[in-house]
């Protein structure tokens, strides 16, 4: 877990406490959520399976973004595919109170998918 200290401890204060709040938000999602350290990002296993991941940094928007792996395979307005294949991604804004409604919208939503027993994963 030293690892995943050393990364949150490494970013800015707005997006430092953005991503602790965010990681503690999807934490709270359910008990089978565990953090993991995966490509050089902090991933979030569901059931043993990565689903989240947290980015500190959008390469063109210069924002924090939650990605759902297998996003894809589901819809929610405040996710976006972009060029990504499966992957969809909800930009956060640091500098504002985090969309918590929303945010636990999205990661039910991913759960459930995971849970069919027609998801790909």
């Amino acid at each position: 877990m030293k690892t995943l200290d050393n990364f949150y401890a490494s970013l800015p204060d707005a997006t430092q406490s953005c991503l602790l709040a965010l990681r503690d938000l999807i934490l709270a999602q359910s008990e089978r959520l565990t953090p993991a350290w995966k490509w050089n990002t902090p991933f979030f296993d569901y059931k043993g399976r990565y689903l989240f991941y947290l980015s500190a940094r959008h390469k063109k928007l210069d924002c924090p973004y939650i990605g759902v792996v297998n996003g894809n395979e589901f819809d929610h307005p405040a996710l976006t595919l972009g060029n990504r294949a499966q992957i969809k991604i909800m930009f956060i804004n640091p500098e504002e109170d985090l969309p918590v409604e929303q945010i636990t919208e999205v990661l039910q939503l991913a759960m459930a998918q995971r849970d069919q027993p027609n998801s790909r994963t």
